[in-house]
């Protein structure tokens, strides 16, 4: 049997979306937006959860290619490989839903260009793989941007408890998501299952506050 391979109307799949959010819910999604800065494990795969629930659109941040040793708990693919982020993720998108509205910036996020990149963004997940740049973004966020939400990432390394990952409020609009202890740093790796959860968690974080539920 020939393969087809079928393109879904905007319509087609906003009454889908309409049938497993309500309308209510979905309009909320449709018009909201989140800025996602690092595009590895927990990035990419917050980037396609959210594109799945219908959120309206998308800041993609970083300026890194996509490498062999990404497989083993990215979305990538081999044919992504030696592609930017950016542009990989952003096709991977767009293969889900074609009318969510996808902007990237290939750059490294630094002091100099930080307040410019983030300008525009009112939800925006950390998803960096450095504490270094893991702290200059939530601190300069905190310090200039006191009304923009954070949902940041820390700690998802190894094999530990899946339930050991989990959601905290730190601050006001602080929201830090992982176990909170365990870092490649000491020697343990990285693996798809701890990421995944990981990143479903802050996905999840940032649905939540499109919604209005900003408790955890």
């Amino acid at each position: 049997m020939e393969e087809r391979h079928t393109i879904l109307s905007k319509d087609e799949i906003e009454e889908v979306l309409i049938e497993r959010h309500t309308l209510p819910i979905h309009r909320k999604l449709r018009n909201a937006g989140a800025a996602i800065a690092g595009l590895g494990g927990l990035g990419s795969h917050v980037a396609v959860m959210l594109a799945r629930t219908g959120i309206g659109s998308l800041h993609l941040i970083d300026f890194d290619r996509v490498e062999p040793s990404n497989l083993n708990r990215q979305i990538y693919r081999m044919k992504h490989l030696g592609r930017y982020k950016t542009e990989a993720l952003k096709e991977e998108i767009s293969e889900i839903n074609p009318y969510i509205s996808v902007r990237t910036d290939t750059v490294k996020v630094t002091d100099n260009n930080i307040d410019r990149l983030f300008r525009d963004d009112k939800i925006i997940c950390e998803a960096f793989d450095r504490a270094e740049n893991k702290a200059m973004l939530v601190n300069y966020l905190l310090e200039h941007r006191p009304d923009t939400f954070i949902v940041s990432g820390s700690g998802m390394a190894g094999y530990g408890s899946s339930n050991s990952i989990h959601t905290e409020k730190r601050m006001k609009n602080l929201y830090l998501c992982g176990d909170g202890t365990s870092d490649i740093a000491s020697g343990i790796s990285l693996t798809a299952p701890r990421v995944t959860l990981c990143a479903a968690h802050q996905a999840n974080m940032i649905l939540r506050l499109i919604l209005g539920e900003k408790d955890v």
